[in-house]
């Protein structure tokens, strides 16, 4: 999922400058600067967070800013939270920065439909 891949450096800057408490972080998230945009994600993605959404993201606290394996892991919980509500990956998308949102958005399901694209009049039908 792309979005999935647009949201990693908000989200992991986010874990990095808050740790664990991310999904508690209140103060700060008016501002637009990319930390507190990834503590928006990550709270509207995960809400106060599970035991397993906590877990990944104590994971990616506690590892090294470049470590793989537990970067992975988050991207996987977001992708799995975006099926379980399709809506969810649009609303994530919105939060995005305009440049990275303007990627075509598919409409209308896994199984076909269309691609819009904001700035651009055409819509055409996936390949």
């Amino acid at each position: 999922m792309d979005i999935a891949n647009d949201v990693m450096p908000f989200v992991t800057s986010a874990i990095g400058a808050y740790g664990v408490s991310v999904l508690a972080r209140t103060s700060e998230l008016a501002s637009d600067t990319p930390v507190a945009r990834g503590a928006r994600i990550l709270q509207r993605v995960f809400g106060r967070g599970d035991a397993a959404s906590q877990a990944v993201i104590e994971a990616v606290a506690e590892a090294k800013p470049d470590d793989a394996p537990s970067h992975k892991a988050l991207k996987l919980a977001i992708v799995a939270a975006f099926r379980a509500d399709p809506l969810l990956a649009r609303e994530v998308a919105a939060m995005l920065p305009r440049v990275i949102a303007e990627r075509p958005v598919p409409v209308g399901g896994d199984d076909g439909g269309l691609f819009v694209t904001e700035g651009d009049p055409r819509i055409d039908s996936p390949q």
